[in-house]
């Protein structure tokens, strides 16, 4: 038999599902250099729909090695187009990529109002996705009348122009190849491994990279972090918010894990909104308001609700939050944004907190979102 450097492709992918894809006590690990050949294939278009889904399931079911997490995220970086900018900093908002379902979605306006305090700002993410298929930055943006669908050099040109300093990039222009798998992704149903890591896209490159997302489950803070910092993200926060997202509950203390450098060992902050932000609310998130109507479905993770009525209420509640209209929204948009800012510049919660409440007060960055 051939030594696994001369293996094809195909060869390769068969080897690797004989060993992952052999049940709970059986199945092998695959080295990071397997994994990223494996995935690479995949992105490529030389396997099969059903071998693609048979890797990434198998990984689920004998649940990814940091190694395979590596290796899988290894493949992605080469499919993800980078292009350098020009700002001191960049914040990476990766909010869930199958959306918000439960809450009207906030955090989109944390952009505009990083922004303003002069840290450029983007999100990435995908128009929809499974397993919920709900609300997005996508289509929060698409309403507002923004080029979702923007190329590398547009957005660039946003996040340099002092008037706007905020962007967002799709999935389908930083990597089309990792895009052509959507098909795939809804007709295997479970969470694969694409779920963990194509959050860490760093398709855009400034002086000081700071990378954010949310999470629900304990296991994936030091997963995300250990991927940022192979995505080269100068720092990272994973925060604990609600449906994964980077906003916490507003009725509860938060907390989050972050590194300041690449080389440092990762660290928890814990925030209690009452006391460090004077935050008092008996709701975790924006709700969805009764008028909107929710559908029956014996699928109990998919959306409910049409997700182009949450980005419709979104933008509204938003919009009102931004001119300076206190309430629910307006609170999210503080904790979220409040955290990110005290992560990057190493100012304390309080006093980030007051430069967030002064900006929506103000409503100074109505103006940013509407460009």
């Amino acid at each position: 038999m051939p030594s696994k450097n001369n293996l094809t492709k195909s060869e390769l992918m068969k080897s690797v599902i004989q060993r992952i894809a052999t049940g709970p006590d059986l199945s092998k690990n695959i080295s990071r250099e397997e994994a990223k050949a494996a995935m690479a294939a995949i992105l490529d278009g030389d396997i099969s729909d059903v071998r693609s889904a048979i890797f990434l399931i198998a990984l689920r079911m004998k649940r990814e090695t940091h190694d395979e997490n590596l290796g899988v995220h290894d493949a992605m970086i080469d499919s993800v187009k980078k292009i350098n900018v020009n700002t001191d900093n960049l914040v990476n908002i990766a909010d869930p990529y199958d959306g918000f379902t439960r809450n009207i979605p906030s955090s989109a306006y944390i952009l505009p109002v990083l922004a303003e305090l002069g840290i450029s700002a983007i999100s990435q993410g995908v128009n929809t996705v499974g397993p919920k298929f709900g609300c997005t930055h996508h289509a929060i943006f698409n309403l507002l009348g923004l080029d979702v669908y923007a190329s590398h050099e547009t957005v660039a040109e946003r996040l340099e122009n002092k008037n706007i300093g905020w962007g967002y990039i799709d999935q389908k222009v930083y990597s089309p190849k990792l895009n052509n798998l959507m098909a795939l992704r809804t007709e295997i149903i479970k969470r694969p491994v694409i779920t963990t890591i194509e959050v860490l896209a760093n398709p855009l490159i400034s002086k000081k990279n700071h990378f954010v997302t949310g999470y629900v489950h304990k296991p994936y803070p030091p997963i995300y972090l250990m991927l940022a910092r192979n995505a080269n993200f100068d720092t990272a926060i994973v925060i604990r918010g609600t449906e994964g997202g980077v906003v916490p509950s507003l009725r509860q203390k938060g907390n989050a894990h972050y590194y300041k450098n690449i080389s440092s060992e990762n660290e928890l902050i814990e925030i209690n909104p009452e006391i460090d932000l004077d935050i008092s609310q008996d709701v975790r998130a924006v709700k969805i308001p009764d008028t909107i109507v929710k559908h029956t479905s014996s699928d109990k993770i998919e959306t409910k609700v049409n997700p182009i009525d949450l980005a419709k209420e979104s933008l509204k509640m938003g919009m009102d939050a931004l001119s300076g209209s206190e309430g629910t929204m307006s609170d999210c948009i503080l904790y979220g944004a409040t955290i990110i800012l005290s992560h990057v510049t190493n100012n304390s919660i309080k006093s980030c907190s007051k430069e967030i409440k002064q900006v929506l007060n103000s409503g100074s960055a109505l103006k940013r979102i509407k460009k």
